[in-house]
C-alpha cells in the first residue's frame, strides 16, 4: 500500500522504531540511520527493524551529517524520538529539513510532547499513561494500577498515533505541496484513546471509582483463575450473550445471576464465579465455551496464542530464525501478508550511498 513512499528513521527506542516497522510492513521504503560504531540499543537484527534498510552514520561527524541531510531530502517522512531540542542541536530540526525538503512530514515521537512543563523531563510508558488518565482503570479496586507493558502507552498512544499523523501528513503534502511537523506525544494519544470510556461515562456507565463501572465492576466482565493456574476471560455484556453464558454454566434459573445489572450483587456473584472457575482446569472451560456466543476465552501466552486454532488459522504468529513475531496488520484483500527480514546494522550503507550519488 505504501510502495513508492520513503521514510527516514533516526535510530531510537520503542515507539519510534515500531512506527517505522509498521510503515515498512505496509510497503514503505524505510531507511534507518543506525549509530555508527556504537552498540545497538536493541538486539542486532531486531524484529522492530524488519523490512527496513540500514545505513550506519555518526551524526556528529560533518560528512555523515551531510549524508543524513541528503537522505532526508529524498524522503516523504522522517521519524525521530529524541527529547525536544536534540535534533535542532544536530542541525536536523524541522526548519533545516523543510528548507531542503518543503513537503517533508517531520514525525516527532515523545512521551510528554514538544511543549508543556514536563516536555524536557524523562519518563517512560507507565509515567505517561499515569498522567493521561489511561492507567486509572487498570487494576482491581484497592490494588495499584498495572498495565500490559508498552501496549497502552508506547504502542497504542504513541507509535500508532505517529503512524496516523505521518500518513495524514503525507496525504496533505501530496495535495498541497506543503510538509508538516507531527507532534506525537504518548500522553496525547493515550488520553485520546479514552474517548470511548468518556462516551460510556456520558451514558452513566463509567464511575471515577475503580471497580464500579460497566466494564470493570460486574462479575461478567473480568478474568478468573482456573484450577491449573491458568486464567479465563469473561465479558458477556449484551443480554443474549449473558444468557448464553449462564446456560453453559447451568445458572439460567439462578435468581441472583438473573439480575445482571444489580450492582449490589456484583461482588457476591464475582466470588461465586471465582469459586466455580477455580473448580476446573483451563482446558475444561475452553472446551465448554468453544463455539458459543458466551464471550468467554481462555487467557493465552504469546507462545500459546501461536498454537491456538484461531490464531494459527490466520497465521498471526511466526517463528523467524527462532524468534516469535506477529504478522503485519491490518490485512488487505488480495495481498498476502509477508514478514521481511531485519537488516544487520549498516547492512545497506554502500547501497544507499550509491543511490545518493546517482540522484
Amino acid at each position: 500500500m505504501l510502495q513508492g513512499t520513503r521514510v527516514i528513521e533516526i535510530e531510537g527506542l520503542g515507539p519510534g522504531p515500531f512506527a517505522a516497522m509498521h510503515l515498512a510492513d505496509l510497503g514503505a521504503d524505510v531507511i534507518t540511520i543506525h549509530r555508527k560504531g556504537g552498540s545497538s540499543i536493541t538486539a542486532d537484527q531486531s524484529v522492530l527493524d524488519r523490512g527496513k534498510r540500514s545505513i550506519a552514520l555518526d551524526l556528529k561527524d560533518p560528512a555523515d551529517l551531510d549524508t543524513a541531510k541528503k537522505l532526508i531530502a529524498t524522503a516523504d517522512a522522517l521519524i525521530e524520538g529524541f527529547r525536544p531540542g536534540v535534533m535542532e542541536r544536530l542541525g536536523l530540526g524541522p526548519a533545516e529539513c523543510h528548507a531542503e525538503n518543503p513537503t517533508l512530514v517531520y514525525g516527532r515521537m515523545t512521551g510528554w510532547g514538544q511543549s508543556g512543563p514536563r516536555a524536557d523531563t524523562a519518563g517512560h510508558d507507565l509515567n505517561y499513561i499515569a498522567q493521561s488518565g489511561a492507567l486509572w482503570y487498570a487494576s482491581e479496586p484497592g490494588s495499584p494500577p498495572i498495565s500490559p507493558a508498552t501496549l497502552v502507552g508506547d504502542i497504542g498512544g504513541g507509535a500508532l498515533y505517529l503512524v496516523i499523523g505521518i500518513l495524514s501528513g503525507i496525504l496533505n503534502a501530496r495535495a498541497t505541496g506543503h510538509g508538516t511537523v507531527v507532534d506525537a506525544a504518548i500522553v496525547d494519544g493515550s488520553a485520546h484513546m479514552m474517548a470511548l470510556l468518556m462516551a460510556l461515562r456520558q451514558a452513566g456507565g463509567l464511575s471515577m471509582e475503580r471497580g464500579h463501572s460497566l466494564l470493570d465492576g460486574p462479575h461478567w466482565s473480568r478474568s478468573y483463575a482456573c484450577a491449573n493456574g491458568g486464567f479465563v476471560s469473561v465479558q458477556c455484556l449484551e443480554p443474549q450473550f449473558y444468557a448464553s453464558f449462564l446456560a453453559k454454566l447451568n445458572l439460567s434459573d439462578d435468581p441472583e445471576f438473573a439480575k445482571q445489572h444489580d450492582r449490589a450483587l456484583w461482588p457476591k456473584l464475582t466470588t461465586r464465579l471465582a469459586d466455580l472457575f477455580l473448580s476446573e482446569p483451563r482446558q475444561h472451560w475452553d472446551d465448554l465455551f468453544s463455539g458459543s456466543d458466551s464471550c468467554v476465552a481462555v487467557v493465552l501466552s504469546p507462545e500459546e496464542s501461536a498454537q491456538s486454532p484461531h490464531m494459527s488459522a490466520r497465521h498471526v504468529w511466526h517463528h523467524t530464525n527462532g524468534h516469535l513475531q506477529p504478522a503485519p496488520a491490518p490485512r488487505f484483500e488480495g495481498q498476502a501478508a509477508s514478514i521481511n527480514p531485519a537488516p544487520k546494522r549498516g547492512q545497506h550503507t554502500e547501497e544507499i550511498l550509491a543511490e545518493l550519488t546517482q540522484k
